[in-house]
């Protein structure tokens, strides 16, 4: 059985009259495996979170269809929810005045987990993620790591078998973050699926078996980590300064060059169409002298600047 699948999944927001309307999905169809950590990676407003909404039975489609564990999202909402965890980033869905053990307990009785076994799995629960000694301490005293934690508790409070995490750890210290991370990890191992959404390169490719890129509300395709590095080499740019007018058109001549730009401190910055193009970049700039050169990737957004933003999107299966 697949975990989740989406069959030509589509959500339209109306803007009235005078607006046109926002597609927040456009015919989005894919299928997770049970037991795989899916990213779903693309810049704010692709659509990550209306996703997730949909699949967790928050938000309606429009059209299409979407299963959870082979149950229907929109006909069998309850089925759904019996099977599912949700972890938010930020502060939503914790409240603040209640202590941690009382959140979780208040969110097993939603989930209508008996009061014994309840007390027991949120003990557990508070234990594993390290929240044991401030259990009792209002919520509002916690920092934001411990509150990160307490969400990743409250997700997994009903024993999900399939947890939606919506950025998880936007905000959180890098320490606090890769221990998030490791959290993840470990329940990968137990055989749960998640579906993780995060626009952090370094975050997919640490814990998600296979990525999915999602831009303007499509699917633009699903690969490993490591095809999605590749991709993001491609898009490589150097940074240089002290080089002459004529050396800057010579470096825009060349092969896989995108661009050579000057830059708000007086560098110059050239960008590349692909990753072959960085050796005979560098042999021209240091070969006319220029010593002041520095290499460095692009963020996830501005690649998809390169390849997507004015180009429209070429959807593959």
């Amino acid at each position: 059985m697949l975990a989740v699948e989406t069959i030509e999944l589509r959500r339209v927001y109306k803007s009235g009259d005078r607006n046109p309307d926002v597609v927040a999905l456009d015919d989005v169809s894919t299928q997770i495996e049970e037991g795989e950590i899916r990213g779903l990676l693309g810049p704010n407003g692709a659509g990550k979170t209306t996703l997730v909404k949909i699949l967790s039975t928050v938000l309606l489609p429009t059209s299409g269809s979407a299963f959870v564990l082979g149950h229907d999202v929109v006909r069998q909402m309850q089925a759904v929810r019996q099977q599912i965890g949700i972890v938010f980033g930020g502060d939503r869905g914790l409240y603040w005045r209640l202590t941690g053990r009382q959140n979780l307990e208040y969110w097993a009785a939603l989930y209508n987990v008996p009061a014994g076994p309840a007390k027991q799995r949120v003990a557990a629960l508070l234990d594993r993620v390290g929240l044991t000694e401030r259990a009792d301490s209002k919520v509002e005293t916690y920092s934001r790591g411990m509150k990160q934690r307490l969400h990743l508790a409250r997700g997994l409070v009903a024993d999900a078998r399939v947890l939606f995490l919506d950025e998880p750890t936007v905000g959180l210290d890098p320490l606090a973050a890769r221990d998030f991370r490791n959290l993840i990890m470990e329940l990968r191992g137990e055989g749960r699926t998640i579906l993780l959404t995060t626009h952090d390169m370094a975050e997919a490719e640490a814990v998600c078996d296979r990525v999915a890129l999602i831009d303007r509300g499509r699917l633009v395709a699903t690969e490993t980590p490591r095809t999605l590095s590749t991709l993001v080499a491609q898009y490589e740019r150097i940074d240089f300064e002290g080089a002459s007018a004529e050396l800057q058109e010579q470096l825009r001549q060349l092969h896989g060059i995108a661009s050579v730009t000057q830059m708000g401190n007086g560098a110059l910055r050239a960008e590349l169409l692909e990753a072959e193009a960085m050796a005979p970049a560098l042999q021209l700039l240091v070969g006319a002298g220029v010593t002041s050169i520095q290499t460095s990737r692009p963020s996830l957004e501005e690649v998809y600047v390169h390849i997507m933003g004015d180009r429209g999107l070429q959807v593959r299966a």
